[in-house]
């Protein structure tokens, strides 16, 4: 296995994990077992939290690419 692999197997392992932890139309604490209010914007660690989701993302597509294209 080339390097490649092993950042496409680990970015998807983390890519995973992020995207159970959010929550669809519920701030992080209503998720985790606080109160269920409703945010049209994400603030502080939701923010953090999809920006970083955004990223691994596209390291798991990037490492695919490189791996097709090498």
């Amino acid at each position: 296995m080339n390097i490649y692999n092993y950042v496409t197997l680990g970015s998807a392992a983390i890519v995973i994990i992020l995207i159970l932890v959010q929550t669809r139309g519920a701030s992080l604490g209503a998720g985790l077992g606080g109160t269920a209010e409703i945010n049209t914007v994400r603030r502080g660690s939701d923010q953090t939290l999809h920006q970083i989701t955004i990223l691994m993302v596209g390291l798991f597509a990037g490492s695919i690419i490189l791996s097709v294209v090498a």
